[in-house]
């Protein structure tokens, strides 16, 4: 069965290289427009750099359990002194101090706040992958419907070419008297329908194109048939088996909800002891300013003695710190916390839900597509083949010129379904594997072309530095813009098709 669906959406593409366009030898191909789109596409490098502040996380929780030190200093102006001590007393002062703490147990806050930032970091690289398989989805959809939309212009071009050609030849014949007015006026009226046609694919392939330039960050030139999309499940169950163990969103909430446990304990820890050792070293210097001293104030023979113009004190010990009462906080945290795991393992059964109904989604579409395929494959051969036959009868007068514009219709709206179900085939079935978590980077070969983000680079790289005039150089962005891109057109390449009509 498996083999059955991608033999199907291969053999589904490789018609589809052959209605849709011609293969130029420098054309671009869907894996480039992947690529230019994962190492230029603004929302995948925004996500990066919002993984990057989640990377940091870490250490700013860890760091409340490492040691602090602080300097001070201060410069005081005795202005007034008490009139009892004021002889005694110095006229300013220069203070500095060193304090040095080191947190030794703090109730388990810090150990849970980190494990928790550690697995809000894994949530985010899951929300990464998710992005970039969200962007992906979009380039191939916007891939998709640049050559659909070429196809429908080229074949509205060409309907256009055929109805102003009967136009022609009805005019000849009502001139010679073998139709009627009535005749002219139908093939007039079908030509300006399909030239109104026309007109909304040309409009529909621009739209494309400029969606596929702000995906991909470059406009569309010569588009290859895409490649048949490898790994597609055999049946929906398989699907969904493989998208509970690997789909980026459902591993995102399941993380999210495991730091979210980890809080419970956080919040908890304030009713908990705080032990810590400190040591602190002050010095004072009166500027010259303290009077010197006498030994004794009743003998004025004793002479004065110069004072001390500094002094100096150390000391250390270790703090207990012991919360007997503080209001119900830690209580009204502990459960708030508590509510909000409780509102997060909710959400992981929420993207389980909605994860499972995209990949059964998806995986009907895909089917209905491939089935739509084969269907709309043997109208255009029956619709082909009463064409012909209509026109041969009409030239023997058992037909009309309606019976005629009628078969060239249906000729050209069994096309235009053939076309867009392939185009809707493709996309269901790489949005199948998306939802799957098998649409990604490595999945799709970027690896090969030696792109590949690595998210765990930036975690080593600022893991564990604990200077705190370390910074890293000024935002920049890094994707470029498509304001010089020039406005698309709705010219085509060369159709490798053969014509609607002889």
């Amino acid at each position: 069965m498996r083999g059955g669906v991608v033999k199907k959406l291969a053999l589904s593409c490789s018609a589809c290289a052959l209605a849709l366009a011609a293969s130029p030898a420098q054309a671009d191909t869907l894996q480039e427009a992947l690529t230019q789109a994962y190492t230029n596409n603004p929302t995948i490098e925004g996500a990066r750099a919002n993984l990057r502040a989640t990377d940091e996380n870490v250490q700013i929780e860890r760091s409340a359990g490492l040691p602090s030190a602080e300097a001070t200093a201060a410069a005081t102006e005795f202005v007034r002194q008490s009139d009892a001590n004021r002889a005694f007393s110095p006229e300013r002062a220069l203070t500095v101090g060193v304090d040095l703490g080191v947190p030794l147990y703090s109730g388990g806050a810090v150990k849970n706040s980190v494990r928790a930032a550690k697995d809000r970091i894994e949530a985010g690289r899951a929300d990464l992958r998710g992005t970039e398989s969200a962007i992906f989805t979009r380039v191939v959809a916007a891939y998709m419907d640049v050559l659909r939309g070429q196809a429908l212009v080229a074949l509205s071009a060409n309907q256009v070419d055929v109805l102003g050609v009967n136009v022609q030849a009805t005019s000849d014949r009502f001139e010679i008297g073998d139709l009627t007015r009535t005749d002219v006026a139908q093939s007039q009226a079908r030509l300006a329908i399909a030239q109104g046609d026309l007109r909304s694919a040309q409009a529909n392939l621009i739209a494309a194109r400029e969606d596929y330039i702000a995906l991909v960050g470059e406009a569309p030139t010569d588009l290859q048939a895409p490649p048949p999309l490898p790994g597609l499940p055999a049946s929906a169950e398989t699907a969904v088996d493989v998208a509970l163990e690997n789909n980026p969103d459902l591993i995102a909430a399941r993380e999210r909800a495991a730091a979210f446990g980890y809080d419970i304990e956080v919040a908890g820890a304030s009713r908990l002891p705080r032990i810590s050792v400190f040591a602190g070293y002050d010095y004072q210097n009166f500027l010259g300013t303290s009077p010197a001293r006498v030994f004794d104030p009743d003998d004025p023979s004793v002479p004065l003695v110069p004072a001390d113009q500094t002094t100096a004190a150390a000391q250390a010990g270790v703090s207990l710190r012991v919360p007997i009462f503080q209001g119900g906080r830690p209580a009204a945290l502990q459960r708030q916390a508590t509510a909000r795991a409780t509102a997060a393992l909710e959400q992981v059964i929420a993207a389980e839900r909605d994860v499972i109904a995209q990949v059964r989604s998806a995986y009907s579409s895909l089917q209905a597509s491939l089935a739509i395929i084969e269907s709309s494959q043997s109208a255009v051969d029956a619709a082909a083949l009463s064409l012909e036959g209509v026109r041969a009868e009409n030239s023997i007068g058992n037909r009309t010129i309606l019976d005629v514009l009628n078969a060239e219709q249906e000729l050209l709206q069994s096309r235009v379904q053939l076309v867009t179900a392939r185009r809707n085939a493709y996309v269901a079935g790489f949005s199948l594997l998306a939802a799957m978590g098998r649409a990604e980077a490595r999945d799709l070969g970027l690896g090969d072309e030696g792109v590949l983000y690595d998210p765990l680079t930036n975690y080593e790289r600022v893991s564990g530095r604990i200077w705190d005039w370390d910074r890293d150089p000024a935002p920049e962005a890094t994707s470029t813009s498509t304001a010089t891109v020039p406005a698309q057109t709705a010219d085509i390449p060369e159709i490798a098709d053969e014509p609607v009509s002889n």
